[in-house]
């Protein structure tokens, strides 16, 4: 029987291996790079599209590994590009349209209106407009109508998720779904996820170890089950001190030091 990796990793990009004003990844190259020779496996878990996760794969040396995309409504296989068709997000945009008024997504915007709210490149943001599965976006309406639509949405049956800068619509799937169907396929002996918005949370409680890392741009997250606020010990939900991807090496290099100091039964 094949033995599954030792540690599998699932990593949220923006704001967690990517830092949230440059997009940078960088900073965390060595300890990518030390999970790959400890035969460790990273998957990434993102609201970014297929088009955009494919090309950030590759350069961090992942391509052997799935992805997780559009916030769980989609998946990325191993040695995909992402160029499959959309009939998917024509749909979803149907049943948007039929709601209250308010909600301005990736659809409604033109590229250069993403770059704008995003930070992105032209071509990042022309990737990031190319859904499969879901609408991010911003609520644009009164705030005082902003309940109503969410509620409204859930009723007719989507599937609402806040991330660190936007509003996301799908039919359903979470990063956390997508997490179980990975951890049945490679059966890892351990499993650490790391995120840094309330759309990760999910994703965060049902790794063995989670990580919420420092990002002061996001909505943030609250306390968890299973986390020592007291900052006295380590519990089993952890909080970095460095933001992005310095947070993301500081905390995987402390995971990995632990396991290498433990010994399988």
């Amino acid at each position: 029987m094949t033995l599954g990796p030792r540690l599998l990793v699932f990593s949220d990009l923006d704001g967690t291996l990517l830092d949230h004003r440059t997009y940078a990844w960088q900073a965390a190259a060595p300890a990518l790079e030390r999970l790959r020779l400890a035969g460790c496996g990273v998957i990434l878990a993102s609201s970014k599209t297929a088009a955009e996760i494919a090309p950030l794969r590759d350069a961090m040396g992942l391509a052997d590994w799935p992805a997780i995309t559009e916030n769980g409504s989609g998946l990325l296989e191993p040695g995909a590009d992402g160029t499959e068709g959309a009939q998917t997000y024509r749909e979803l945009r149907a049943a948007i349209a039929r709601l209250p008024k308010g909600f301005t997504g990736f659809g409604d915007m033109t590229h250069q209106d993403i770059a704008a709210h995003t930070g992105l490149t032209p071509d990042d943001a022309i990737r990031a407009q190319a859904r499969q599965f879901s609408e991010p976006g911003l609520w644009t309406g009164p705030d005082a109508e902003r309940d109503a639509f969410l509620a409204t949405a859930q009723d007719a049956g989507l599937t609402v998720q806040q991330g660190g800068r936007f509003l996301t619509l799908s039919f359903g799937g979470t990063k956390a779904d997508r997490m179980d169907q990975m951890i049945e396929r490679y059966r890892p002996e351990h499993t650490l996820a790391l995120g840094d918005a309330p759309n990760d949370v999910a994703m965060l409680e049902r790794a063995e170890i989670g990580v919420v890392v420092a990002n002061p741009a996001s909505p943030g997250i609250p306390p968890l089950a299973g986390e020592d606020s007291s900052g006295k010990t380590r519990g089993r939900i952890i909080r970095t001190h460095g933001e992005g991807p310095v947070g993301w090496a500081e905390a995987v290099n402390a995971i990995l030091d632990d396991l290498a100091t433990t010994k399988d039964p």
